[in-house]
């Protein structure tokens, strides 16, 4: 019962503290200004006493206020006798005239001194005036002032009349409570029990400090329980711990800090509210969300809670810190009013020191410096004094400025006191040298820093921050008399004498309480151009605004500032850009995959610029579907056996991602799975059909799941169950058969909504001879739902829309587009004055144009190509706090800064309208819209075009932008969503066709290509196209590639042959130089032998011949080494065969071919290409349809990875010395033509052939007999020069064929 009561009773109260926060708009409308006095109304100046007649719709005297300068220093001021609560402000200009004001700003103050400007979004709110001398204009503040001064500042007036006004506030009185502590004093509430003990709290109060540090409340528990408000260095921490003695002021203890630049003598509000150990901690509008640390959910005080200091026990007036100095208003408790108690002298309330219950402040007038370049403020001094004495205060965030200077009488000297990366830097400059005095550090901190310069018979004396006992000191000769002249700040622009010296920019930031000779110096008098003078400076206010609160710099980045701007530091974020919003990485594998990104490990961000950062993953590129993969901490098979007491055996995983990451990932994927395998031997799985599980697993949500891979969701199987293929079908799992052999179910999760698995608890190990292994697969996704999003906009006047789009401080839009039309608005979203609109304005220009309510900024990026081609392009659109920027493709961005003080948000109201625009229903894009994200959220646009006309979810003709992502005669081939690689008539393979399709071949390895009628190289004919090469097909060009790597020569490495003996071959000569032979009918027989470092290196070599009509072009490792022109177009006719390695059926060969092919090709040949057939892929792939043809050993394996890997030898040369009885083979390089016809030419060559076979047999058998390695060194030595070191330790190449099976099964 009275636990329901409390809770009742603090709802109520935390939300009659929330409607105090907002401006009372019941019954608070009362017009202020007309019942009071004419004396209630003040002037920077008045013409005529026009001041008396400035109320709202007077008609007498002047008709209204007129300054005697129309200028920016003016200012009208009315004081309401006390404080009331100030809802809103109405103007007139003056009454029959031409003089009225156009805009304007409002100030407030509770005592005549220190005004504050009112700010609205975050900016100092110039507020619309008069268009005529007699309406009406009235204005409703946004949230409600509480004050007892109003004061207008004309910022605009008509051009053609001058400064005129007359005015009206309204609001209602405003009742509070107040108590002022003087640094000494405190408010001791004391409870009725010896412990209180709540589970929520709510404590609310406002305050206003003379001081940057002090404890506000305070309340502890002997067990270890407290909360302590305190102020430190301007900003607000709450340190709070729940029932925890180890904690007590220790390093672990919570501790929140909100708020800056407190200590401002403003008002500032202050809200607790706190449930369990939930805390919302707020400070003016800035309000922050934690949990605190603790063993208990309740917060435990013995006997009272202390307001404004911390007492020590049994020693009265002594605290343990710094008191609060200043005034708390309207400070409740837990529903308790302390201070009405406090003055109504209750028992509860015990009072320590000096407490009043009125707000007493000293009246203390600050100066604001704003221009680096013009601001100064020149004071009078007394002339002809004996030394110098200079006190005053500052708080600054520029690291530079002049803060002072002065001429010492009769010229002797110059006192100069700069802010020197953010030191101080005192100089005095003398006739001959300068002396100099530094002190102090950081302080461009925005604190305020009281410096005094006191200087006496030769020695002056630089004390910072009142430091008496450690103050600096400079010793010079002259004497120094006081000048007539002090420059803070800065100089004039237009000096005509030396007065002032301005050596660094002018100070921008705060000044107060300046003394010259003891004396302090009189502000208003200067404000009122009674004494000295000024530029650029606002007198009686202090304007430093902390930038970076909040902070702007969005996913950690760390903010600095300086007066002016603030600065985002992004490093280690994963963002980038002026606020860190944008992130450095793609959203999914498919965006790194249409980049031309390999398969390896990235980082992705699937939220774009959301709150989620970056995740490390494995892009898996190498098959049609790309692959995302998340691992684990433990993916490997895993044994459990053995009893674990009363908890089961459960293993926890760790994706080294957040459960909101991995969320965002599944969402954006198509799919996903998961595989879980268990492999048992007497135990049981889910002890299917009817028991109770022993097994189970935990997904998302952290909710338990009892179905295993292969199964559905909610139903309590494994694959075998659903497939009816369990050895033992009374069970729905083979583990759960329970037999004493070794079985396993296996299977894939792939129900979206339960991924990832983050937990598994098996139970069924306690048995006698129970053994299990359990193996979690690491989480695998492909596809990506906002990649290929897209829709088609049919008409111009077609458009769909979206719910109300907030711009937050960062906003980015970003999307694909393609278009044939020269225009068309690709999105706007509409306010009552804001807008914001992404429109194609021509053929090469986009436009990224808004409106915060001060006006129109547009981005106009022209681009070098144009966008209306067809082809998808990409935008980007962002804006943010510092800079607005627009990206179309890979152009460099455009961007233009935004105002210093400009509206944050942008309030939209409208719709977000897709592909048109309300205003103009015939501006409208045609063309397809595709992958739009706003703020990194996903636009279903598929989803919605479902439900408009003329709009058709996807978008054809992907092909004509990503095409040449298929490389290597691959062929794009169109999708519903997105497009796939046809690598049907590519030598490669892959997504893309890029991955090599590679083999070894071993000495007498043969694949033989039979041309013949054309054949599916895949089973699914309709997809694949045949063959385009018939066996009586005329060729009249050639298209060859192919790459290799090697140990030895000669070798024959391609041979092509027709019907009419007719043949091409490709091979390595004995020295190791690539040579191509023609033998065409009626050219005869042609080589061509090519200069170039020996082949034979074991480096991977890429070759290339073209032939079309008359010219041959040579190519190796890209180099072109050979061009040349046959004499006529010439032709290959009925191509036989193509053969990779030893030509088995070697009969007719040409004498020099057959020398090659005694051994064929002895390495590793890949990616081979002859016009549109892939002869060794079709071996390798398709070898049951292919008519393909292999002999000997062909064995799958990654030349490239050879190489890079340097695993092991591919080739074995097997002999040093010259089987053939030649010294060298090279031919030249010019055409080297045989008559075919000549009789001696045939005989000779058929005895070179039988030699040839007769020393190539002995070779192979000498080989297999003697000692291989004593050969090879031998070799080596004869042919040092041309081996690479790396390579003269040979292994067999049963080694390196074996290395490729294994790699390759991996």
């Amino acid at each position: 019962m009275y636990m329901d009561i409390w809770c009742v009773l603090m709802a109520l109260l935390s939300a009659t503290w929330h409607r105090g926060c907002t401006a009372a708009s019941y019954n608070c409308d009362d017009p202020l200004a007309f019942p009071l006095p004419s004396t209630a109304f003040d002037s920077s100046s008045e013409l005529f006493s026009s001041r008396s007649f400035a109320k709202l719709n007077s008609r007498d005297g002047t008709g209204g206020w007129i300054p005697l300068e129309s200028n920016m220093r003016q200012w009208l001021q009315i004081d309401l006798g006390e404080r009331f609560d100030i809802t809103g402000v109405a103007t007139q200009g003056r009454y029959g005239s031409s003089d009225w004001v156009t805009s304007y700003s409002v100030m407030c103050s509770d005592t005549g001194r220190n005004w504050r400007p009112y700010h609205q979004d975050n900016s100092i709110w110039a507020f619309a005036g008069n268009t005529n001398a007699d309406s009406v204009i009235q204005h409703k503040f946004q949230h409600s002032i509480k004050a007892r001064f109003l004061r207008f500042v004309p910022v605009e007036w008509n051009p053609v009349g001058r400064i005129g006004m007359r005015v009206e506030v309204y609001g209602c009185p405003y009742k509070s409570d107040v108590v002022d502590f003087d640094g000494r004093s405190s408010l001791q509430y004391r409870f009725n029990q010896k412990q209180m003990t709540t589970f929520k709290d709510v404590i609310s109060l406002k305050f206003k400090s003379m001081q940057s540090d002090g404890v506000l409340f305070h309340g502890e528990g002997q067990r270890g329980d407290y909360i302590t408000l305190e102020l430190q260095k301007g900003k607000l921490s709450l340190y709070i711990n729940l029932g925890d003695t180890k904690l007590r002021f220790g390093n672990t203890h919570t501790v929140v800090t909100l708020g800056s630049l407190l200590d401002d003598q403003q008002w500032h509000s202050v809200l607790i509210d706190r449930f369990n150990k939930q805390i919302n901690f707020t400070v003016d509008k800035h309000t922050q969300h934690f949990r605190t640390k603790g063993d208990s959910d309740n917060l435990d005080i013995d006997y009272e809670f202390s307001f404004g200091g911390i007492p020590v026990p049994g020693k009265p007036g002594t605290f343990l810190k710094r008191n609060f100095h200043g005034c708390i208003e309207n400070l409740y408790y837990n529903g308790v009013n302390i201070i009405d108690l406090a003055k109504r002298r209750k028992p509860q309330i015990f009072i320590v020191g000096n407490v009043t219950f009125s707000c007493s402040e000293p009246h203390i007038v600050p100066v604001t410096f704003t221009n680096a370049s013009t601001s100064y403020l020149l004071l009078p001094g007394n002339p002809q004094m004996d030394g110098i004495s200079l006190s005053f205060e500052f708080r600054t965030w520029n690291e530079n400025g002049l803060l002072l200077t002065t001429q010492f009488s009769g010229g002797s000297g110059v006192l100069l006191l700069q802010l020197v990366s953010g030191k101080l830097l005192l100089e005095i400059q003398e006739v001959e040298h300068v002396l100099t005095l530094s002190s102090g550090s950081g302080l461009n901190d925005g604190l305020w820093h009281a410096v005094t310069i006191n200087a006496r018979r030769h020695r002056l004396t630089l004390t910072l921050d009142n430091a008496v006992s450690s103050p600096d000191h400079l010793a010079f000769s002259m004497q120094m008399f006081s000048g007539s002249r002090y420059y803070f700040g800065g100089c004039p622009d237009h000096l005509t004498d030396s007065h002032c010296i301005h050596p660094i920019p002018s100070f921008q930031g705060c000044m107060r309480l300046i003394f010259i000779n003891n004396q302090p110096k009189d502000l208003i008098s200067v404000q009122r151009g009674l004494i000295g003078n000024y530029s650029d400076v606002q007198i009686d206010t202090c304007g430093i605004r902390d930038r970076c609160l909040p902070n702007y710099c969005e996913h950690g980045g760390e903010c600095s500032q300086s007066w002016n701007a603030f600065y985002c530091d992004c490093i280690g974020t994963g963002y980038g850009e002026e606020t860190c919003h944008s992130s450095l990485y793609e959203d999914s594998c498919e965006a790194y995959r249409h980049k031309g990104f390999p398969s390896d490990y990235y980082y992705i961000d699937p939220d774009g610029s959301g709150p989620l950062g970056p995740m490390r993953i494995y892009c898996n590129i190498t098959e049609d579907k790309i692959w995302t993969l998340v691992l684990h901490n433990n993916t490997e098979l895993t044994p459990v056996h053995g009893n674990f007491g009363v908890r089961p055996y459960a293993m926890l995983f760790n994706y080294n991602s957040t459960i909101e990451q991995l969320e965002a990932m599944i969402n954006r994927a198509d799919y996903c799975e998961q595989e879980v395998a268990y492999h048992c031997k007497h135990s049981r799985l889910l002890n299917s059909p009817n028991g109770a599980p022993f097994t189970w697993w935990i997904g998302k949500g952290n909710e338990r799941h009892t179905y295993w891979g292969g199964s559905l969701p909610g139903v309590q199987k494994c694959a075998c169950g659903l497939e009816e293929s369990c050895i033992d079908m009374r069970h729905f799992c083979n583990c759960d058969a329970d037999k004493q052999e070794w079985t396993n179910d296996t299977g894939f999760l792939n129900f979206k909504d339960h991924l990832p698995v983050s937990q598994i608890v098996i139970t069924d190990t306690n048995r006698t001879g129970s053994e299990a292994a359990w193996r979690i697969g690491p989480l695998r996704c492909y596809g990506d739902r906002s990649f290929w999003n897209a829709v088609s906009f049919n008409t111009a006047s077609s458009f769909l829309p979206f719910p109300i789009f907030h711009a937050e401080s960062s906003t980015d839009i970003s999307f694909f587009f393609k278009t044939t039309s020269a225009s068309g608005v690709f999105l706007e979203n509409l306010g009552v004055k804001d807008s914001m609109r992404i429109e194609l304005i021509s053929s090469y220009q986009v436009i990224f144009s808004f409106d915060a309510g001060s006006g129109s900024t547009e981005i106009l990026l022209h681009s070098g190509s144009a966008l209306n081609d067809g082809q998808w392009h990409f935008v980007k659109a962002e804006r943010n706090m510092k800079v607005a920027t627009l990206i179309v493709d890979n152009q460099q961005r455009k961007l233009t800064r935004e105002a210093l003080d400009g509206r944050i948000r942008l309030p939209l109201s409208s719709q977000l309208y897709v592909g048109g625009t309300l205003s103009n229903r015939q501006r409208g894009f045609v063309g397809c819209i595709r992958s739009l994200q706003v703020n990194g959220q996903i636009i279903d646009l598929k989803e919605r075009a479902r439900l408009v006309p003329d709009i058709r979810p996807g978008c054809p003709g992907h092909c004509s932008t990503y095409g040449n992502l298929c490389q290597n005669n691959g062929k794009c081939v169109e999708k519903r969503n997105g497009y796939f690689c046809d690598c049907t008539n590519s030598a490669y393979e892959g997504p893309s066709c890029v991955k090599e399709v590679s083999a070894i071949f071993e000495a007498g390895t043969s694949a033989t290509y039979i041309f013949q009628e054309p054949y599916p190289v895949s089973k699914n004919a309709s997809i694949f196209p045949s063959s385009p090469i018939h066996a009586d097909t005329v060729i009249s060009k050639e298209n060859i590639s192919f790459s290799f790597v090697t140990g030895q020569a000669p070798g024959l490495l391609l041979h092509i042959n027709s019907f009419y003996q007719d043949y091409m071959a490709v091979l390595l000569t004995r020295n190791g130089s690539l040579q191509v032979r023609y033998k065409l009918s009626k050219e005869g027989t042609q080589v061509f032998t090519l200069e170039s470092e020996r082949l034979d290196n074991r480096q991977l070599h890429h070759v290339r011949i073209s032939r079309e009509g008359r010219e041959l072009i040579i190519q190796i490792d890209k180099i072109i080494k050979q061009r040349h022109n046959f004499s006529s177009n010439i032709y290959f006719k009925a191509i036989k065969s193509l053969t990779l390695g030893k030509v088995v059926d070697n009969s007719g060969l040409d004498p020099e071919v057959s020398k090659a092919n005694t051994f064929g090709f002895v390495g590793c040949l890949s990616s081979v290409q002859y016009n549109h057939v892939a002869p060794l892929k079709a071996a390798l792939r398709h070898p049951s349809i292919a008519p393909v043809t292999v002999s000997g050993t062909l064995s799958e394996c990654s030349c490239g990875s050879i190489t890079e890997s340097d695993l092991s030898t591919v080739t074995t040369t097997y002999s040093a010395s010259d089987p053939f009885g030649k010294d060298d083979d090279r031919e030249p390089l010019t055409n080297a033509v045989r008559s075919d016809s000549a009789v001696i030419g045939g005989v000779i060559a058929v005895t070179v052939f039988i030699i040839f076979c007769i020393v190539a047999i002995m070779t192979k058998i000498l080989y297999q007999h003697k000692e291989t390695h004593r050969k090879s060194q031998k070799r080596e030595k004869e042919y040092p020069s041309s081996m690479e070191n790396s390579f003269r330790n040979e292994m067999d190449l049963q080694n390196a064929v074996s290395e490729c099976k294994k790699e390759y099964f991996i």
